[in-house]
């Protein structure tokens, strides 16, 4: 804590909590309608789940990276800010590994399976398209099979459309290990059908030429920082909240650092950290019940760096899939007109509960054998070996985003972005397009400074 002496003392119209993607994307829309902001965040950086290093002479982003076509606030976003994206590489053959660990090379969006597990998979994926397109991203709860959906688990639902075990295991690998990171027995139906229409359909989500189309020049951590160049002396680092006060006519918020009194509050922060704040007077049952049904999923990023893409010069995209391997899927991602080349691989859930048993090294041993079963003996062989951690990050403490458990969708999603007096919530994980995407983030920060601007303006016409 800091010298009580030495802590600032700031009076603002607005408060924000968080300087991540969503309220760096709500404070210029507060500034822009004439009001005053400050911007706290815990970190002695901005960006939150955007995290762009150079290790080993390297760029690498250690958070989110991607951009797709239906991102389009956050296309918006980057194109505002005048920054530049280029694609991802994709020219080639992928490499699929199967069960008897046969190494299969192929084209395409569909995995070279069995015939009949391929039409069995795509008849679920036009299951779960119709779903998406019956119950929509904004309001899943709302939905007369909500609580159907919402209190069977992803696994238990696939197994109960189909009786093709593999088929099933591919559906559920895309949902759970590529995206909320956790087991599909942990999440319900109706979660897996809220991450698939984030992304406007199960198709899309499933379509790495789609999902996975594009990276910002620089990395995606420059949309932040660009952000906060932007506010200027408006955001603070390094200064972690640690009470809000409220009361129906403002807040007085204490960090570190600075005391900000203020007439509204943003709390643009992860779901699973916002109990860290002692509210007082404390908040609602509700938003306790809520905020302790939300968790967060599990992944390791691994990124190994080569003097150069040797994949492409076996005709390989290097992008590859196994359910059956720890490094479920991996991608080129070098940046962009680098002579080195760079592999980025995920190993999620209960698999890295199994590789952080294992110490350091052998635990590269093993991540590195399987991309080495992808790509070849080269693989094993990285100049830059670097692994993200995120569930260690003490401002974030998982990856990649937080989502209900079983029931907990239905029972509480319509009072997570619910204001609390003059408190207001922002972040991916409550958005619904978007949803656990920097887009996401956006969208939300974008509505909660509405939200706000429409507050203050009732309160000014009240008292003129």
């Amino acid at each position: 804590m800091s010298d009580p002496q030495q802590i600032e003392h700031i009076d603002a119209d607005v408060v924000v909590i968080g300087a991540g993607v969503a309220g760096l994307s709500a404070a210029p829309r507060l500034v822009e309608a004439g009001h005053d902001v400050v911007v706290l965040e815990a970190r002695e950086r901005v960006g939150g789940r955007l995290w762009t290093e150079v290790i080993g002479g390297t760029l690498l982003e250690l958070g989110g990276q991607w951009v797709s076509p239906d991102q389009t606030a956050l296309l918006e976003t980057v194109e505002t800010l005048g920054l530049e994206t280029f694609e991802r590489y994709r020219a080639g053959e992928s490499v699929y590994v199967d069960g008897a660990g046969e190494r299969i090379r192929f084209t395409g969006e569909q995995l070279p399976v069995a015939d009949d597990t391929v039409a069995e998979m795509e008849r679920l994926t036009a299951l779960l398209d119709e779903l998406v397109a019956d119950i929509g991203a904004e309001e899943p709860w709302a939905h007369p099979r909500a609580r159907e959906l919402d209190t069977v688990s992803f696994a238990a639902w696939l197994a109960q459309q189909s009786s093709d075990e593999v088929a099933c295991r591919h559906i559920a690998m895309f949902i759970g290990e590529a995206m909320l990171t956790k087991p599909a027995h942990a999440f319900s139906a109706l979660q897996a059908v809220l991450m698939a229409a984030s992304a406007g359909s199960f198709s899309n989500l499933v379509d790495s030429e789609f999902i996975l189309d594009r990276r910002v020049v620089g990395g995606l951590q420059r949309v932040p920082l660009t952000l906060a160049e932007r506010l200027g002396e408006r955001v603070r680092t390094g200064t972690p909240v640690r009470r809000l006060e409220h009361t129906p006519d403002g807040v007085v918020v204490t960090s570190d650092r600075v005391v900000v009194r203020a007439r509204r509050a943003i709390v643009a922060m992860p779901p699973t950290l916002i109990p860290r704040i002692d509210f007082q007077p404390p908040l609602p049952r509700r938003q306790h019940q809520l905020h302790q049904h939300l968790s967060f999923g599990l992944v390791i990023k691994v990124h190994a760096v080569y003097d150069r893409p040797f994949w492409r010069e076996d005709g390989l995209s290097g992008t590859a899939f196994s359910p059956y391997l720890l490094v479920h899927e991996a991608y080129d991602n070098t940046n962009h007109e680098d002579e080195r080349g760079t592999l980025v691989g995920f190993v999620s859930d209960e698999h890295a509960d199994g590789v952080f048993a294992m110490d350091a090294e052998q635990r590269r041993e093993r991540i590195l054998a399987d991309l080495a079963a992808y790509f070849g003996p080269e693989a094993a062989n990285p100049v830059v070996y670097y692994e993200s951690d995120w569930g260690t990050e003490e401002w974030t403490r998982g990856a990649y985003g937080a989502s209900y458990d079983l029931g907990g969708l239905s029972r509480y999603g319509a009072d997570q972005r619910t204001p609390v007096g003059p408190i207001h919530w922002a972040c991916s994980d409550f958005a619904g397009l978007g949803f656990q995407h920097v887009d996401g983030g956006i969208r939300s920060g974008w509505a909660a400074a509405a939200d706000v601007v429409a507050a203050l303006d009732a309160s000014r016409a009240s008292v003129s």
